[in-house]
């Protein structure tokens, strides 16, 4: 471990696994916040908390790391740090932002001292804890290398999209891919036993061919055992997500579609009081 301090804001659902390999490599600072255990878990393991911004800045930190869950709640943040910001820092924002998000945050972390760069990744909890991430960098191409120093605690690989905006383009796209593979996924077993066929020897016969994917093997290596937890992503943050996506994707009509076709899927579900189960529950109810 060296002693280069990170602060992290956010080591809730996605922020555990991450936060917990930076203890490895780094001193890690977190914020409490309305979900206890996360927290309590990572102090047990390292980390040491702090109670306000003010607390967290005055550490002299080397790197500041945000992974909150929308773009509102990272603006709201944002606008009360920056006020608080008299070293140099570098910060690494791991928000999924919408179609203007990473602009805004941009603009409010608008000083010479203040090196704002952003990460989104793509995997879920469990890869998080694994420290296999991909990360979808952007930024000053001058930070790229010193975020690595950073990221390469939790992420596999860190792929440099150039500009913030380009990052969280490439983010919702690589999204888009995912959730609409996934509801196929969903669908596809749904549909398997409204037929009454064999989803044992369907999955083999799909695994096949073109249609195998990585979300067929997350869902489906579980839930042929009866577990449907495999796919770790809720009903709500997936409409989040494909709200953002929509409202890119909006000038492309062929693509909006598909993303409207989603998203009317899940918000059947949550409209069923649905919204906190994981996406790949959805296969045994009835909406």
């Amino acid at each position: 471990m060296n002693n280069k301090k990170v602060g992290f804001i956010g080591a809730g659902y996605m922020g555990y696994g991450m936060a917990k390999n930076l203890i490895k490599d780094f001193d890690i600072y977190v914020i409490a916040h309305k979900n206890r255990k996360p927290i309590d878990k990572l102090i047990k393991e390292g980390a040491t908390e702090v109670f306000t911004y003010k607390e967290l800045l005055n550490l002299n930190l080397d790197c500041l790391m945000m992974c909150v869950t929308n773009t509102p709640i990272a603006i709201n943040i944002a606008e009360e740090l920056v006020t608080l910001i008299s070293n140099e820092l570098l910060i690494i924002d791991l928000t999924t932002h919408n179609k203007n998000g990473t602009t805004k945050m941009k603009n409010i972390f608008n000083s010479p001292n203040i090196k704002y760069t952003v990460n989104p990744v793509m995997g879920g909890p469990v890869q998080s804890e694994q420290g296999v991430l991909g990360g979808i960098w952007g930024g000053d191409i001058k930070d790229f290398d010193n975020s690595k120093i950073f990221l390469q605690s939790f992420c596999k690989n860190v792929f440099n999209f150039g500009s913030v905006e380009k990052a969280a383009q490439a983010k919702l796209l690589s999204n888009f891919l995912s959730l609409i593979t996934t509801t196929t996924v969903i669908e596809f077993f749904r549909s398997a036993k409204m037929l009454d066929i064999d989803i044992n020897l369907l999955c083999d016969v799909a695994k096949l061919g073109s249609g195998n994917s990585g979300a067929l093997n997350r869902i489906a290596d579980k839930a042929l055992q009866g577990d449907y937890k495999g796919y770790v992503f809720s009903v709500n943050n997936t409409l989040k997500d494909l709200t953002y996506i929509n409202d890119l994707m909006k000038d492309s009509n062929n693509a909006e579609e598909l993303s409207k076709l989603a998203m009317n899927f899940y918000q059947s579900a949550k409209d069923k009081g649905m919204g906190d189960l994981l996406v790949s529950e959805l296969i045994e109810k009835e909406f």
